[in-house]
Formats: C-alpha cells, sequence, structure tokens
C-alpha cells in the first residue's frame, strides 16, 4: 500500500512556499522601487488609488478557496498593499476613538498594519482637521454614529473626501468589523464612484422624513433642534440618486435645503455564514 508523503516532507514543502512567498513580496518591492521613480516624473498626489484598491480586494474574493479565512487573506493583503503604499508616500492614519478605542485599533491594524504610523484623536472632527493639515494621511471615522457634522468640513473645493467604506468583505464575526469611513485626498481619476456620499441639509427633519429615505440610502443625521432641521451624511448606491432622496424628503413633509458631493467609495461585499458573496450598498 502507498504511503502518503512524511511530515517531513509536508514541512520541506511548506518551506519551499514560504521561501517563493518572501522572493515574491521582495520582488513586488524592487517593481515598486521602479513605481516611485516613475512617479516622480510622471505624476503628482496621492499615493493612494481606492479604484485600484477596490479592484484589487474584488478579485481576491472571487479566486478565493481553501480553508485558509477570507478575512485572514484580505488582511494580508490590505497590510500589503497599505505598507507599499507608505514606502511610495509616508502617511499616518488618524483614528476617532469615540466610538470605541479597541475596535477602531483593530480596524486600523487589520487594514494597515503596524508599519503605518497610528495617531489617536478623541472625536471624528478633530482627526479630520488633521488630515485637511496634512500631505497624505488619512482618517478613519464611524460610518454608522455621530454626534457631530463632521462631514461639512468635507465640501470645500480642495478638501479632504471620503474614499472608502471599511471593512470592505463584511461579516457578522468579522475581526475587524467596525463600520468606518475613511477620509484623505485622492486623485480625481482615482476615485471610485459606486456609492457617492453626500452632506446634506434638510429642513423639516424628523420621524417621517428618516423612516422615509431610510430604504433609499444609508444615512448619519445630527439633528438641529433650533431651527427644526438636520445635517445628514448620505450614501447613495448604484441605483439610485439623490433627486430621488430629495423628492422623499418633500413625501414626508421635509425639504433639501443644500448639498454637496463629499466623497464616493465602492460597493462592499457581505458573506453569509454559508461563505456566499454578495455586493451590498
Amino acid at each position: 500500500m502507498a504511503q502518503g508523503p512524511s511530515l517531513a516532507e509536508l514541512r520541506r514543502e511548506i518551506d519551499r512556499i514560504d521561501a517563493a512567498m518572501h522572493a515574491l513580496l521582495i520582488e513586488r518591492g524592487e517593481i515598486i522601487d521602479r513605481l516611485i521613480r516613475a512617479k516622480r516624473t510622471q505624476e503628482s498626489g496621492s499615493a493612494f488609488r481606492p479604484a485600484r484598491e477596490a479592484e484589487m480586494m474584488r478579485r481576491l474574493v472571487e479566486r478565493h478557496r481553501g480553508i485558509l479565512p477570507l478575512d485572514t487573506a484580505e488582511s494580508i493583503w490590505r497590510v500589503i498593499i497599505a505598507t507599499f503604499t507608505y514606502v511610495q508616500a509616508p502617511y499616518a492614519v488618524h483614528a476617532d476613538l469615540s466610538s470605541g478605542e479597541s475596535a477602531m485599533r483593530d480596524s486600523a491594524r487589520f487594514h494597515f498594519g503596524f508599519t503605518v504610523p497610528f495617531v489617536a484623536h478623541m472625536g471624528a472632527a478633530a482627526a479630520v482637521a488633521a488630515v485637511a493639515k496634512s500631505k497624505g494621511d488619512l482618517a478613519l471615522v464611524s460610518a454608522t454614529s455621530s454626534r457631530t457634522p463632521w462631514w461639512i468640513a468635507l465640501e470645500a473645493d480642495g478638501a479632504p473626501k471620503i474614499i472608502a467604506r471599511l471593512p470592505f468583505v463584511e461579516r457578522a464575526d468579522h475581526p475587524a468589523g467596525l463600520p468606518v469611513f475613511v477620509v484623505s485626498r485622492s486623485a480625481p481619476d482615482a476615485m471610485v464612484r459606486e456609492v457617492e456620499v453626500w452632506s446634506v441639509k434638510v429642513a423639516g427633519w424628523g420621524v417621517a422624513a428618516s423612516r422615509a429615505i431610510a430604504p433609499l440610502a444609508d444615512v448619519l443625521a445630527v439633528p438641529d433642534r433650533v431651527s427644526d432641521g438636520a445635517a445628514l451624511l448620505v450614501s447613495v448606491p448604484q441605483g439610485r440618486t439623490l433627486d430621488e432622496i430629495g423628492a422623499a424628503l418633500v413625501a414626508a413633509g421635509a425639504s433639501l435645503a443644500s448639498s454637496a458631493l463629499v466623497g464616493s467609495h465602492a460597493t462592499r461585499y457581505t458573506v453569509a455564514a454559508s461563505g456566499l458573496v454578495a455586493s451590498v450598498r
């Protein structure tokens, strides 16, 4: 009866694969070094390329198989991308810890590793202000709750914008599942515009208006009880428009007082317990 490979043989195979993976990382670094020299002569601006990163993550999800958890594969690739981006153009991650320090740190380390400097702030506005003063830093702020309308600082021409929404691959027990927006500067041609994010001021805000637009878009709202209005951060998915949001507000007895595009990001994936992957806004 033929015997399978011995433990020693299997370990040698693992060592061979480890050496090949390390060699490929070194080769990737050499190509990045050439890319840095090319960029100095061909282009300027931020090293962040949200559209390219989203496409890389989609390919990763679609080709993944086997016993290695998808979260692990995603984190490895995220750290590789973030670290090589840092090598091209050093930057720091400014994180708002007001939504939970441990969860925010987990998100930062999962997506950006330990090489990229981590700067803590207590409040989204402070994190965004730090990015606005920097050349190429980014901020991580909660995508599901806010005490202040920090996104108003993104409205002006030349201000940083929302460039991503993390985690890109979501599931109920994700090890870094805190929903966050990434705020930074990015070249217009590098942005991915599948989900548009708008800063909206609404007059007549209330329960009816909130319920009217909830099925159409993801919304962060900071009510202004003095003026009976609110400042909203509205994420409009593909297939929807801001005009539809405005019409729904009018039908609910409210009105859209002003609006400004403050960023965009990729449509993300959600992974069910069965392992099936689907797109969500």
